[in-house]
């Protein structure tokens, strides 16, 4: 079609996880219990690591991060999501679903450099400990955060170059619950095959390699901790199993998803609402669970404020008495 004459669609239907409204009803509770629950799991952890200073190593600037990212991965969308199970037809505008393509791709894409600046930092703090102050300092922490984030941007706007000036002329139904780059693509009224295999060699590409980089980082990491049975290498182990249970539930639906664009599975909604909303929420579980310091650390942190809270009531209380 000639690009020149057509009239692009000014938004899209999106189907969302089902037209059962029993359904809908009951997702409406679920995912507005586990989108509070992320947002305040993670509010907790990025609090924690900045209220406590025996927290503030890469590890755990690392983790706040992650925090960060999981609350704005699984913000992008789910709200929208939880409004749409109650109102029919479950419109966005095509701006709109640009956004969430673009902060879709910026998120996702800083949490896999990001996770693989973790894993990194557990290869030097297990393999090379002796030298872990050295090469793991603020400087080299900071740097790797940062780059994180620019990764994410740099991969979204390669993303969205090529599919804003795609001509939408017609079609505009999204089977899905947020607007997926794999399906919007599709909707073009021109043969997407090219922008398919620029999407493969992009988003694909980028998960295979960060996946890839996270196994090799951590088959050296096991190798080197069955070494060792000391109680340090216990330690250890409980944070790497921690670290691979993210890395699994949060790849494994990407690279299912966009390692092959050219076919589109039921099973797809399934593991976006795996990737966006119940990695997020279990992160903070994750850690936390399997973390003596960010547990003590949030004990500290609850028993401050409930002292706090107590010195302000008997404040309160003792003005009272003198009025």
């Amino acid at each position: 079609m000639d690009q020149g004459n057509y009239s692009r669609v000014a938004e899209f239907v999106l189907l969302g996880l089902s037209s059962s409204r029993e359904l809908q009803y009951f997702f409406f509770v679920l995912f507005n219990f586990l989108y509070m629950a992320i947002v305040l799991g993670n509010f907790l952890i990025v609090l924690t690591v900045i209220s406590e200073p025996a927290l503030h190593t890469p590890m755990y600037i690392m983790l706040s991060n992650l925090s960060v990212l999981d609350v704005f991965l699984a913000t992008y969308a789910t709200p929208k999501m939880i409004h749409d199970f109650l109102h029919e037809p479950k419109i966005i505008s095509f701006e709109g679903c640009m956004a969430q393509i673009f902060l879709l791709h910026v998120f996702a894409g800083g949490e896999m450099v990001l996770l693989v600046a973790m894993a990194y930092d557990r290869y030097v703090a297990i393999c090379k400990p002796l030298h872990y102050a050295t090469v793991m300092n603020l400087c080299k922490c900071t740097g790797l955060v940062v780059s994180s984030w620019v990764t994410g941007v740099m991969h979204s706007l390669s993303q969205l170059a090529f599919t804003v000036n795609l001509p939408f002329c017609g079609p505009n139904i999204v089977d899905s619950y947020y607007c997926d780059l794999t399906l919007v693509i599709k909707l073009a009224c021109t043969d997407t095959y090219i922008p398919e295999v620029l999407m493969l060699l992009d988003s694909g590409l980028m998960g295979m390699t960060c996946f890839l980089l996270l196994l090799i980082s951590y088959t050296v990491i096991l190798v080197t901790v069955r070494r060792h049975s000391s109680v340090g290498m216990a330690k250890a182990r409980s944070t790497l199993t921690a670290h691979i249970t993210v890395v699994t539930l949060f790849f494994v639906p990407c690279i299912f998803i966009y390692a092959w664009p050219f076919s589109n599975f039921p099973v797809d909604k399934v593991l976006s609402v795996l990737s966006t909303v119940f990695t997020p929420v279990l992160n903070p579980i994750i850690y936390t669970l399997r973390n003596k310091e960010v547990k003590s650390a949030m004990h500290k942190l609850k028993t401050q404020y409930i002292s706090s809270w107590l010195l302000s009531q008997l404040s309160l209380t003792k003005l009272d008495l003198l009025n």
